[in-house]
């Protein structure tokens, strides 16, 4: 600093200190907080991971919810938690007056319940194997030939709806820790292939995602060595949804990808 530039700030100080003032920086305004809107299926729902909320519409939110963890985290407020247990692609349309222009934030799980998932599961756990393999083509069939255009129309209206939101779509974890051996009637080999079918559930979802410029966020990794038939599970065997423990990582997992540098 130059000698004339020292006196003129020791000129001030004495100016302000002479008229009973306080030079101080500039006050910086608190942040806003994130409006936070939740979407999605069961996963989102929290179902079957803690006690169930207020439950009117029968959609089975429970306080163990993944949003709910993500609350207050990051300055995100959430504003409306409208995940309903037994959604589909189309039903998410209900749950779109939930957001608006003034939406930060949107996390969603969705597509599950449009490929017979459930049947299959159910298929490969207490029918035999040749019913079991029926039912996991007829799901490929679906996730392949059905879901990219649901997904796409739904997404897109969740972009409509919330034009100025970051918009995080969650996928599923594998259900099964095989090397744990078989559960009920499902043998390793069909744990794999019923893990086969969520990876190919989950790149079917991931890529509709993209498509309409949004983020992906892959449990896979974080659930694994956690199936129902592990000894630590974070799927619940009798439910086949995530834990408490479970719900707690799809909320890690969202905290990561919703980070300040990388929203909108």
């Amino acid at each position: 600093m130059s000698t004339p530039t020292r006196l003129a700030v020791a000129a001030l100080g004495t100016l302000a200190m002479g008229m009973g003032l306080t030079l101080a920086a500039p006050a910086t305004a608190a942040p806003d907080e994130v409006v936070y809107d939740a979407l999605g299926d069961s996963y989102a729902a929290g179902f079957g991971a803690g006690a169930v909320l207020e439950d009117a519409d029968g959609c089975s939110r429970t306080d163990a919810a993944a949003p709910l963890r993500l609350d207050g985290r990051q300055r995100i407020a959430l504003d409306d938690f409208v995940a309903c247990s037994g959604a589909t692609t189309a039903d998410l349309a209900g749950q779109l007056p939930a957001l608006g222009a003034d939406t930060d934030l949107v996390t969603l799980t969705i597509g599950g319940n449009d490929i017979g998932w459930t049947q299959a599961i159910g298929a490969c756990l207490l029918l035999d194997d040749p019913t079991c393999a029926q039912a996991l083509a007829g799901s490929r069939l679906l996730v392949q030939g059905l879901l990219p255009a649901r997904l796409d129309a739904a997404l897109t209206a969740v972009g409509r709806a919330a034009p100025d939101a970051h918009v995080v779509v969650t996928g599923y974890p594998h259900l099964f820790t095989p090397e744990a051996g078989g559960f009920v009637n499902a043998s390793p080999e069909e744990q794999e292939a019923l893990n086969e079918g969520a990876d190919l559930l989950n790149a079917t979802v991931a890529a509709a995602a993209r498509r309409r410029g949004f983020d992906y966020v892959d449990v896979v990794r974080r659930f694994d060595g956690h199936g129902v038939n592990a000894p630590d599970p974070w799927v619940d065997p009798t439910t086949f949804h995530p834990t408490v423990a479970g719900q707690e990582t799809y909320a890690a997992a969202l905290t990561a990808a919703v980070a300040p540098q990388r929203r909108r």
